[in-house]
This record gives structure tokens, C-alpha cells and sequence, in this order.
């Protein structure tokens, strides 16, 4: 995202949006420069031991105990 078309104040870092799916697809689509976002699918890891999503913009997203959102490697 180019920070010319940012007012100043408006950039949102992941770890700072709200806990909710609904909120992280949309910081995710407007991440992407509109393009819509969907979760492709969401199971368990035992090694994070919480539930991870995958989206469909090829990043898996867990919350951690503080319920923030953050990218997992797989």
C-alpha cells in the first residue's frame, strides 16, 4: 500500500485491529488494495495449541493469549 494515499494516523498494524474473523478481513481487504478476502479454511495446531485460519491471501493468522492477531509460518 502505497503511504501516499494513507492520511497520516490511518495505518493499522495487525496485532492492532479487534480479535473478531470480521475484523481481520477487513484489515486484510483493505490490506490488499480491495480485493476481497476469505477464510479458506481453519483447523487446530497443537504446537500454537489454538485454532489457526487460513485466507485466501496465502497467510494463516492465529490470535495469541492476549487475543491479537498475528501470521503463522507453517
Amino acid at each position: 500500500m502505497s503511504s501516499a494515499f494513507v492520511k497520516k494516523g490511518e495505518t493499522r498494524w495487525l496485532h492492532e485491529i479487534d480479535p473478531s474473523m470480521n475484523a481481520l478481513l477487513v484489515f486484510l481487504q483493505q490490506e490488499n488494495g480491495g480485493m476481497r478476502i476469505y477464510e479458506r479454511k481453519n483447523y487446530y495446531n497443537a504446537t500454537e495449541g489454538r485454532n489457526v485460519y487460513q485466507m485466501s491471501d496465502s497467510l494463516s493468522y492465529i490470535k495469541n493469549n492476549e487475543s491479537k492477531w498475528y501470521i503463522v509460518w507453517d
